[in-house]
């Protein structure tokens, strides 16, 4: 991997963490900084969410309420470059109060680099891993699981 694709990893990984430890903080406005002007934010109950500035403000009024003291965990999966700027990242985690169980909900983040040079959130789709509806969907029809799984 040459010294480029290196720092672009690198930075990759910071914006995420930047957002974890955001939300770790109950800190609204830095966590809706890690995401573009334009961005998306799909959550995992279906509410639809443009730009980071909105991002940062319905976040705040969630971790002073719903969220109060909640932490995100993050693992990431796996990432994707697609030219010199964009990335396509797959994690898993979890919001919980204490030390999650298990990391039950998935998100796809796609990272640009903007203008600025720096890379940030243009788009995120968090679900819910529904393991039960998974295992009866591979039992009943077995060439609807995936290669890895």
């Amino acid at each position: 991997m040459n010294t480029t694709a290196t720092t672009d990893l690198a930075a990759i990984h910071t914006v995420l963490q930047n957002s974890q430890d955001a939300w770790n903080r109950g800190d609204g406005a830095a966590y809706g900084a890690c995401f573009t002007d334009d961005a998306t934010d799909v959550t995992f109950v279906g509410t639809v969410y443009h730009g980071g500035a909105e991002i940062g403000r319905a976040h705040q009024a969630l971790f002073d309420s719903f969220l109060n003291g909640t932490r995100l965990v993050m693992e990431i999966l796996d990432i994707r470059r697609y030219g010199a700027d964009v990335a396509v990242v797959l994690t898993r985690g979890e919001v919980a109060k204490g030390t999650p169980k298990k990391l039950g909900k998935l998100a796809t983040y796609t990272l640009v680099r903007d203008a600025d040079g720096h890379w940030r959130i243009a788009a995120v789709q968090k679900t819910k891993h529904q393991a039960l509806m998974e295992a009866v969907s591979f039992k009943f029809q077995p060439a609807t699981k995936p290669a890895v799984h």
